[in-house]
């Protein structure tokens, strides 16, 4: 992994699960990691512990629906190291339900923070990675990007556009500005996506799977692989489920 030393890399929904050990995995290994979330204690509790292991971390509060914010956050991440290499595009949410449910508040939610979230990240950081010609966006996905489920037809939806949303950048930018583009998507995986969930049916089926599930750390290690290629080589797409998974 010696790729992934002195890289400065921005990570969102880093308060838990797949961002919080993608951002300890890369610090054990010399990345400067900046975590972004809106839980500022369990920030706060990640980072001290990461510098007491000997890493270097930093946090700054923001909503990813919130295009102000990440632009703070990504401005924070520059003028405390000096640029930005890499964007980990990884909040999501997923209150999946039937679309006869009408939970159109849900889907206004989830096109905010999985859609306009990750356009908002890198909306932030491009001008930035323009600048440096070079940079990598990594977008964590979905299994749903590839398939739809009975409830999972908004969820997917946004899954489906930040795939497009990705290979977009990676033609515009990748030979001008050297910019790498990554969709990582998961399987079941170990994490608090599931409590976004708003449909008794859907936890009632997840409770099923729960025990296929893989722990952060192998999307955190797929994520760490994708960075840590040379510049020249670009990782597109990775799918990392439960070898058990249907």
């Amino acid at each position: 992994m010696e790729n992934l030393k002195e890289k400065v890399v921005l990570i969102t929904g880093a308060s838990s699960g797949i961002g919080e050990a993608t951002a300890r995995l890369l610090a054990r290994h010399g990345a400067k990691v900046v975590l972004v979330a809106r839980r500022e204690e369990r920030l706060h509790r990640i980072v001290e512990e990461m510098k007491r292991d000997g890493g270097q971390a930093a946090y700054v509060t923001a909503n990813v629906a919130s295009r102000e914010d990440m632009q703070q956050a990504v401005e924070f991440a520059s003028e405390r190291y000096g640029r930005v290499d890499v964007l980990v595009n990884n909040a999501g949410i997923m209150p999946v339900s039937r679309l006869h449910d009408l939970k159109v508040e849900d889907w206004d939610q989830m096109i905010d923070v999985n859609i306009k979230g990750v356009l908002n990240g890198i909306a932030a950081v491009l001008p930035t990675m323009r600048t440096q010609k070079s940079g990598h966006v990594i977008i964590v996905s979905s299994v749903a990007g590839y398939e739809v489920s009975p409830t999972s037809a908004v969820y997917s939806g946004t899954k489906f556009a930040v795939r497009a949303i990705a290979e977009g950048l990676r033609k515009e930018e990748s030979q001008e500005s050297r910019i790498r583009s990554t969709i990582i998507s998961p399987g079941i995986t170990d994490t608090e996506l599931m409590q976004t969930v708003s449909s008794p049916e859907v936890q009632a089926m997840a409770e099923q799977l729960k025990g296929l599930a893989i722990s952060p750390d192998s999307i955190a290690r797929a994520i760490a692989f994708a960075i840590n290629e040379p510049e020249d080589t670009s990782v597109n797409e990775m799918i990392i489920r439960p070898t058990l998974q249907p």
